[in-house]
């Protein structure tokens, strides 16, 4: 299931009515809760006499972020025709508006993610066999245009971070030896994105999903779960059936590249963002973990592997 957070129903109907009402499905609603979570969006558990419903409101920030709905809308579509995600029922472009199916089941944290690894990379690869999604993700772009923004509307940057672009240029340099290609991907797999019905491992939130390398998916995972290195390895053999230090080594450079791209994501929420949380701090808690990890031994055994096989 997913959390609940406890909210005013009747102000939560008097702010979304006039919006939810342009859903004939949601018209005869009895009931709306907010629900945990979305720090780029807000999420309703919307009740009917015969069904119930999650709604998608997304915030005004979502351009700057690189938030294309458009894509969410595809890319969710084919996530849930794929039996990976939930199945899209409605979408009002332009509106902020998407309604998808609701997904009876237990809602992740990081100890159920180390507990569950064969089975989420079960889920990786079923979400990774689906048709292409709308567009690619790349961190490498994703982390120069969040830099760009940064700078061009002078929002904070982490003391010493342009530092690392030498080093970010390398790993780059050293990812595309032995590259194969590209999967669609949900990009964005925080343990909260799980939703487990006891059968299988649900994928949700396909706000950042895009065509990207396999091994991002699985470090990211991994990275925003905060788990071992063991954990990352057991992921890894789970996802390709056998020991692989070189897909280690590049999942665990991709989950460097997100930590070191994300801040800057976490920069420009902290500016722009109407929600109530310390975008700033997350933000630093993921820079700090980057820098450590730049100038650790395990990077210059990661970027030796990453080009071996």
């Amino acid at each position: 299931m997913y959390p609940e957070r406890v909210s005013d129903a009747s102000a939560l109907e008097r702010e979304f009515a006039e919006l939810f009402n342009r859903v004939e499905r949601l018209r005869s609603r009895t009931s709306i809760s907010e629900l945990s979570g979305g720090l780029t969006n807000r999420n309703f558990l919307v009740h009917t006499p015969t069904s119930t419903y999650v709604a998608r409101v997304s915030s005004n920030s979502s351009s700057l972020l690189s938030i294309d709905r458009g894509s969410e809308f595809i890319n969710s579509t084919i996530a849930g025709k794929g039996g990976v995600g939930a199945e899209v029922l409605d979408y009002l472009p332009g509106e902020g508006l998407l309604v998808i199916s609701y997904i009876p089941g237990k809602t992740y944290g990081a100890a159920d993610v180390a507990a569950n690894l064969p089975r989420i990379a079960t889920s990786l690869r079923n979400l990774h066999a689906l048709d292409a999604f709308d567009h690619e993700f790349n961190m490498f772009t994703t982390q120069r245009t969040y830099q760009s923004i940064v700078q061009e509307h002078n929002f904070k940057l982490p003391v010493g971070y342009v530092d690392f672009a030498s080093t970010v240029e390398s790993i780059k340099k050293n990812m595309a030896v032995l590259f194969e290609g590209l999967v669609p991907c949900n990009n964005d797999l925080l343990p909260g994105n799980f939703i487990d019905d006891g059968s299988k491992i649900w994928l949700i939130d396909y706000e950042y999903s895009g065509n990207n390398d396999a091994c991002f998916e699985i470090g990211n995972v991994w990275a925003e779960a905060f788990l071992p290195l063991e954990a990352l390895e057991e992921l890894v053999t789970s996802y390709y059936g056998g020991h692989r230090p070189d897909k280690v080594a590049r999942a665990w450079l991709w989950a460097l590249m997100a930590k070191y791209g994300w801040t800057l994501w976490a920069s420009i929420q902290s500016e722009v963002s109407e929600l109530d949380f310390d975008f700033w701090e997350w933000g630093m808690a993921k820079y700090d973990l980057a820098r450590s990890e730049f100038t650790s031994d395990y990077f210059k055994q990661a970027m030796i592997n990453v080009v071996t096989k």
